[in-house]
């Protein structure tokens, strides 16, 4: 979808929901039910996760990170939402398709993380967040259906959307933040790399826009998923939500960041074979 200690505004855009102690690591994501100025999900969602996680150092005792069923035992999110270096404490479960972020829906053991080998935090806080995903083995297989990963993104200005349980709000501080209930959707595009601030984004980090004005991901939308529409109309993914676009410091007034799942195919196939 928060970060260490106390979130400036911008690393409370940044850095997405969990986030603690001292690390500003990259925070995305939104209020009012999750995406700032998002609306409630209008569908169902089966593939849609929570990972329910505190930050005792920032003050957080009921966040939460967004993730993505795409395998029936496998969960993929956010590097940062599951670094303990930046303070995020997990409870431990993951909650899978359900619309309501604390019932609802099936909910397993985490018996695993693997965070990607290149994972690192901007530096900072300020920069983006590199190889900026995980993955969760679940103890048990889910019967909910798992979400295809795209072949590719689509071309700047092909429409997307993103959906999370973050922050209803801008805040300045993780403690501050008030998480959605609901789910959250919010319609965007893929914006190309120079509508964000240069170096941010690229081959394997997408810069989001959205299509409705003053409108975000943020804390603790971190980790969920971004989609488009495949073959037959039916969503696949795209990305993950990472961090800011820019460097405004706050979640509803610029572009977002997201990490490319398809750049990331490869690794996410074979580390899944490898503990199945």
């Amino acid at each position: 979808m928060s970060k260490p200690s106390s979130l400036t505004r911008r690393a409370a855009r940044t850095a997405t929901v969990a986030l603690a102690a001292a690390v500003c690591a990259t925070a995305m994501t939104t209020g009012a039910g999750a995406v700032v100025n998002g609306t409630d999900s209008t569908e169902r969602y089966p593939f849609m996760a929570s990972i329910p996680l505190t930050a005792p150092a920032a003050g957080l005792n009921d966040g939460v990170c967004g993730a993505t069923l795409i395998h029936p035992r496998w969960v993929l999110t956010a590097g940062h939402c599951v670094d303990p270096a930046v303070g995020v404490e997990l409870d431990g479960i993951v909650r899978i398709g359900s619309p309501l972020r604390t019932s609802g829906g099936t909910v397993r053991a985490i018996e695993r993380t693997v965070t990607h080998p290149g994972y690192a935090l901007g530096e900072g806080g300020g920069g983006a967040n590199r190889d900026d995903l995980a993955l969760v083995r679940l103890d048990r297989p889910v019967g909910e259906q798992p979400v295809r990963i795209a072949a590719r993104p689509g071309r700047p200005g092909t429409p997307t959307r993103v959906l999370g349980f973050g922050s209803v709000v801008d805040i300045a501080s993780v403690a501050d933040a008030v998480f959605a209930s609901r789910l959250q959707e919010l319609d965007t595009r893929r914006g190309a790399d120079g509508e964000c601030t240069p170096g941010r984004a690229g081959s394997t980090r997408l810069c989001t826009v959205s299509r409705v004005p003053g409108a975000m991901a943020c804390n603790g939308d971190s980790g969920g998923p971004q989609l488009q529409r495949g073959r037959g109309g039916r969503w696949e993914l795209v990305g993950a939500t990472s961090g800011d676009g820019d460097t405004d410091p706050t979640c509803s007034t610029g572009p977002g960041l997201y990490t490319s799942v398809p750049a990331y195919a490869d690794w996410i196939w074979k580390t899944i074979h490898r503990y199945d």
